[in-house]
C-alpha cells in the first residue's frame, strides 16, 4: 500500500454532513450559508476538531468551482502583523466577488496570534467592507481576540471530538485503505489523540506505514506516550516512601520509551484520581502537578522538575504537608 498523500488532507470532509462532533454548529452554519447572507464567523476551540474544515466546506457550498477565485486564506501566527490586514487583507476585501454571492470570504487562521494593532487594523477592516467581504476567524482561545471584534462576529465554541467521533473516523478510513484495528487500538488511538481529529489520523497513519494489522501496543509504540502501567509504578512507589526507586523507575520510562517531560506530567496526572489516598491529597498532588508542569514549559530541566513531583509524592505517602 503507498502512502503518497497526508491522509489529514485525503480524508478531510468536504460536505456539512461528514464532519463529525459538532452537529450543533454544523446545523446552524448551515442553515445560514443556504440562506447566502452569513454573518462574519468566530471559530473557537482545541486544534483538530474541524475549525478549518468548516470553513474550507461553508466556502465551497457558497460559490461551487469558483470558490478560491473568491477566497483568501491566511494563517496569522505567521503573517500576524499590521501590514498584513492593511495590505493583503485590505486588498483582497475591497473588490467584489466572482459570482451570484455578493461577498468574498476571508478565513484567518489562528487569529489568536495576531498583535493588538493588527487585530485594531481588523476591526476597522470588517467595518468598512462588511458589503463586499466576510470574515471567519479561528482560533484556540477567544479570550486572546479583543471584544470588539468578538462582538462583530457570530462565536462558535468547538469541542474536543468524543471517543464515538473518533472511532468513527478511524473506522471511516480503515475501510477505504484496508485495515484491520483490534478493539483494543480504537481505544489507544482516542487516548493518544487526546479528542485530536488530525492527531489521530496521523497515528492511524504513521502505524500503518508499519503493518495493516493494527493493535494497542503498535498505536503506543508509535505514539511514544507514557504507559499508565509505567507511571503507577512510579508513584506507587513514591507514595511508600522509597524515593529511589521512583526516580529510578520515572527514568526507565522516559529513556525506554522515548518519552518527554510534558508526556510523563499528563500520564501522572490522570493517573493521580486511581490512587488510594484521600481526596483532599489528591487535589493538592494535582495542584502540584500543574505547577511544575508550568515551570517545565518557562524553560526548567525535565527531570529535575520530575523529581521534585516525585518527592512530594513521597510527602504524602507519609502524611506529611506538601
Amino acid at each position: 500500500m503507498a502512502h503518497t498523500e497526508i491522509w489529514t488532507e485525503k480524508y478531510r470532509p468536504s460536505k456539512f454532513e461528514d464532519l463529525v462532533g459538532q452537529q450543533e454548529i454544523v446545523r446552524r452554519t448551515k442553515s445560514l450559508v443556504q440562506s447566502l447572507n452569513i454573518p462574519h464567523f468566530l471559530f473557537a476551540g482545541p486544534a483538530g476538531t474541524g475549525k478549518s474544515t468548516l470553513a474550507l466546506i461553508i466556502v465551497k457550498e457558497l460559490f461551487g468551482e469558483s470558490w478560491k477565485e473568491n477566497y483568501l486564506e491566511l494563517n496569522a501566527s505567521d503573517e500576524r502583523g499590521i501590514d498584513v490586514i492593511r495590505q493583503k487583507v485590505k486588498d483582497f476585501a475591497r473588490t467584489k466577488a466572482i459570482k451570484n454571492v455578493p461577498f468574498k470570504v476571508i478565513f484567518l487562521d489562528e487569529a489568536d496570534a495576531l498583535t493588538r494593532e493588527a487585530q485594531q487594523a481588523l476591526r476597522r477592516t470588517m467595518e468598512n467592507y462588511t458589503n463586499t467581504c466576510r470574515f471567519i476567524l479561528s482560533c484556540n482561545y477567544s479570550s486572546k481576540i479583543l471584544e470588539p471584534i468578538q462582538s462583530r462576529c457570530v462565536i462558535f465554541r468547538f469541542k474536543l471530538l468524543e471517543k464515538k467521533d473518533i472511532s468513527e473516523i478511524v473506522r471511516r478510513v480503515a475501510q477505504t485503505e484496508g485495515l484491520t484495528i483490534s478493539s483494543d487500538a480504537y481505544d489507544a488511538i482516542y487516548e493518544a489523540s487526546e479528542g485530536d481529529c488530525r492527531r489521530a489520523i496521523n497515528l492511524l497513519q504513521a502505524t500503518a506505514s508499519v503493518s495493516l494489522n493494527i493493535n494497542a501496543e503498535m498505536i503506543n509504540m508509535i505514539a511514544s506516550s507514557g504507559k499508565p502501567v509505567g507511571i503507577r509504578v512510579v508513584l506507587d512507589y513514591a507514595l511508600a516512601g522509597d524515593f529511589l526507586n521512583a526516580r529510578n523507575k520515572l527514568l526507565d520510562v522516559m529513556l525506554k520509551e522515548s518519552i518527554s517531560g510534558n508526556d510523563v506530567i499528563k500520564a501522572i496526572q490522570k493517573e493521580i484520581w486511581n490512587l488510594p489516598i484521600e481526596p483532599e491529597i489528591k487535589v493538592k498532588l494535582t495542584e502540584k502537578t500543574g505547577e511544575v508542569e508550568f515551570r517545565m514549559i518557562e524553560g526548567s530541566d525535565e527531570f529535575v522538575q520530575l523529581q521534585s513531583l516525585l518527592a512530594s509524592f513521597v510527602l504524602a505517602g507519609q502524611g506529611k504537608a506538601i
